[in-house]
């Protein structure tokens, strides 16, 4: 990690300290929207990292934009900071201007396909995160990056496991308030985009579940000692550290070839599968080890738990779950035939 890195993640790690506590996440779950929170994270200029300076953004490394992610996927932060990232990449990528306030992007769902006609969109997509809460929607339609008014498409309102807005939109009849040739912006880029994200996210959800089962096992006693003194309850977070560990160098190789435009697309696509699958792994069994490890206790709303466990099972599913994912790295394999598996998987 880069000292830039270091000041952008002790930076965040404080800000998130101070305004994203257990009470604030439980508001904004009950529908309150934490303004103070968002506000602090726009005047750090977070949400816009991946945006140069020219076009209204902090100017910073794709790097730090994913060291900001595991940070706020371990605080369970509950705004649409991660889609502000990536509709302003979207945004600048198309050279466009990026405007202030939390955005979200359109469509997240593999496959999912949005019409531009007469300067006009068309179609619906579904589990837009956090549309009704945010200002602009960024839109790949038609070979397009489109800046649209939330305001002005019409909304069906859901949530999701970790009760956060997700909404499905409709853009019929909606003119943009930009139009930009898409160029290298492409609806397999915005689904890789969009897996790696969710992986560094769940791979920081990961971290604070087991700091939160290994803390909660040795404070809590049973029988006259610490239950984190029990062999059984030690295995299960020697387990838990493992997946922990294979799931954060998983998002973080996935990171760096997103972060590196040199890399072959094949090789940035098998990276991006192998952490969306393996990460997601983590996740299911994580979770369970740790609801497991805390008792009773970590099924109460009360405790922070399920702040993380359940962003991990929403999480999981966006932007192509593992068996989505799991066909298409079987797909490349595939095509290159046996004798160059080796090679594939190690690089060489």
């Amino acid at each position: 990690m880069s000292d830039n890195d270091n000041i952008i993640v002790d930076t965040t790690t404080r800000l998130l300290q101070d305004l994203c506590t257990p009470s604030i996440v439980n508001d904004a779950e009950e529908g309150k929207w934490p303004t103070v929170l968002w506000n602090a994270l726009e005047e750090a200029g977070l949400p816009l990292t991946w945006v140069s300076d020219e076009l209204g953004g902090a100017g910073a490394e794709i790097s730090d934009g994913f060291a900001v992610l595991k940070v706020a996927g371990s605080f369970a932060v509950p705004v649409p900071l991660a889609e502000t990232l990536m509709a302003g990449m979207l945004l600048a990528k198309a050279g466009m201007n990026v405007p202030q306030g939390p955005m979200s992007i359109a469509p997240v769902q593999p496959g999912a396909t949005i019409g531009l006609q007469g300067g006009v969109l068309k179609g619906t997509t579904r589990f837009v995160p956090f549309a009704r809460s945010v200002k602009h929607l960024v839109v790949l339609a038609d070979g397009n990056v489109c800046l649209v008014a939330a305001g002005d498409c019409s909304m069906s309102h859901g949530i999701s496991l970790a009760g956060e807005p997700r909404d499905d939109v409709s853009f019929d009849g909606v003119k943009p308030l930009d139009v930009a040739p898409a160029g290298e912006v492409s609806a397999d880029f915005v689904q890789q985009l969009g897996a790696t994200v969710r992986s560094v996210q769940m791979a920081g959800a990961l971290q604070r579940i087991l700091d939160q089962s290994v803390e909660y096992a040795m404070e809590r006693v049973q029988f006259g000692r610490p239950i984190g003194k029990f062999q059984a309850v030690q295995h299960n977070l020697a387990e838990l550290a493992g997946e922990v560990a294979a799931a954060g160098a998983a998002a973080d190789a996935a990171a760096e070839v997103v972060a590196d435009p040199s890399i072959d697309a094949d090789r940035r696509a098998a990276e991006v599968a192998t952490a969306k699958v393996r990460v997601g792994e983590a996740a299911g069994k994580g979770a369970a080890i740790a609801h497991q490890a805390h008792g009773a206790m970590g099924f109460t709303y009360e405790h922070s738990l399920h702040h993380s466990t359940r962003r991990l099972w929403s999480w999981r599913d966006e932007f192509g779950n593992e068996a989505v994912w799991a066909g298409r790295l079987g797909r490349l394999v595939a095509a290159r035939g046996a004798d160059n598996l080796w090679p594939f998987i190690t690089g060489e």
